[in-house]
């Protein structure tokens, strides 16, 4: 199985680079060791104290992060007022309101999203079907968000993560769907995080290498494949 981010993507940014962690055997939250689930806890804590770096003015749209992201979202078609992961992230920080605990799993993506200021997500490989993509979709693509019951499709010209079943993440990083949602039960996932700022290509690769070490350390996961991927170099193997 693999994951290829299409031509169309790399025409709207060709300087981002995707970082990607595949890991199985993750382990769920009650196989997981009182220490390992309160380091995972300690490093979100820690991580809401960080990522006040990225925050420092009070309104979050004049906030390196959060603005570069918004300039990207204004290239390809969103539905009406979606923003980037990352800045939901990082507006509970600045409104102090710290991201808090729900799973170890969860934790540390959360920790390393927040650490680093980059979007992350987390899908389930097991439940993709075909080649798992990232492209700019000609619309219709079936969609069934999570929590809701009605299929909402692609629109022409968003930008979405697709399988040859449909759309598996909406407008980017905005919103997961049903199908390939990870859950505490779930031991074989795919993490991906974006970067569109070339400048920080070190800090993604950092959050790749710190990401797939806690997986290993507190959650007893193996990772099968760790990667960027850029214009370059712009498909992987998954499984």
């Amino acid at each position: 199985m693999k994951f290829v981010c299409e031509d169309s993507f790399w025409k709207l940014f060709p300087e981002a680079s995707i970082g990607v962690v595949v890991a199985d055997g993750i382990l769920p939250t009650d196989q997981v060791s009182e220490e390992n689930a309160a380091k995972a806890a300690k490093l979100l804590d820690r991580a809401n104290v960080l990522a006040q770096k990225w925050v420092p003015d009070n309104t979050i749209s004049k906030n390196e992060v959060p603005a570069v992201w918004r300039e990207a979202y204004r290239k390809f078609k969103t539905k009406k007022g979606v923003r980037s992961s990352v800045e939901n992230l990082l507006k509970r920080v600045l409104k102090d309101n710290p991201v808090g605990h729900i799973n170890p799993s969860v934790d540390i993506s959360n920790a390393i999203s927040l650490k680093y200021a980059i979007p992350m997500g987390a899908e389930n490989v097991d439940a993709f079907e075909g080649t798992f993509r990232l492209k700019v979709t000609d619309g219709g693509d079936y969609f069934l968000p999570i929590g809701s019951d009605e299929n909402d499709p692609t629109l022409p010209g968003e930008l979405c993560y697709v399988d040859d079943a449909g759309a598996v993440c909406r407008c980017w990083n905005w919103r997961d769907g049903q199908r390939t949602e990870v859950s505490d039960n779930t031991p074989h996932c795919v993490f991906i995080m974006e970067n569109i700022q070339p400048e920080r290509l070190g800090d993604l690769q950092e959050a790749v290498d710190e990401l797939a070490g806690q997986l290993e350390e507190i959650l007893g996961a193996t990772v099968t494949h760790k990667e960027v991927l850029t214009r370059e170099h712009p498909e992987m193997e998954l499984c």
